[in-house]
């Protein structure tokens, strides 16, 4: 039986081998939620590693913003995690949005790092 946590996983799955066909070694942009917080990683996968993170658990983030789990918050992650790209050097990632369907949180941190310059 499918339970809704096995779904999720076979969606992560199918979104995340589509996006390792079409990124011709571009870094993916993970996002994933939590009922409380939201997470942004930008990944590099032939190396393994995380080049640059932000999330709603950073100090200076709680202190610039109200309650972490809206979408305000997510969009400050969003123009947070661009910044920092930036100064990793990194301007064009493929975007990662895990089992999460693009809307509401999801789709604002999105919108604010193609805002703060980020290019997916």
């Amino acid at each position: 039986m499918n339970t809704p946590r096995k779904l999720f996983e076979k969606r992560k799955a199918r979104v995340r081998t589509a996006l390792k066909k079409a990124a011709n070694g571009k870094l993916r942009l993970s996002v994933f939620r939590s009922g409380k917080h939201i997470y942004a990683q930008i990944i590099d996968d032939a190396k393994g590693a995380t080049i640059a993170s932000a999330s709603t658990l950073d100090k200076e983030v709680r202190d610039s913003i109200k309650k972490s789990s809206t979408v305000e918050a997510a969009g400050f992650i969003g123009k947070l995690i661009a910044e920092r790209a930036a100064k990793s050097g990194v301007s064009e990632v493929v975007f990662d949005r895990g089992g999460y369907i693009y809307h509401g949180r999801v789709k604002a941190l999105a919108d604010a790092a193609r805002a703060a310059g980020l290019k997916f």
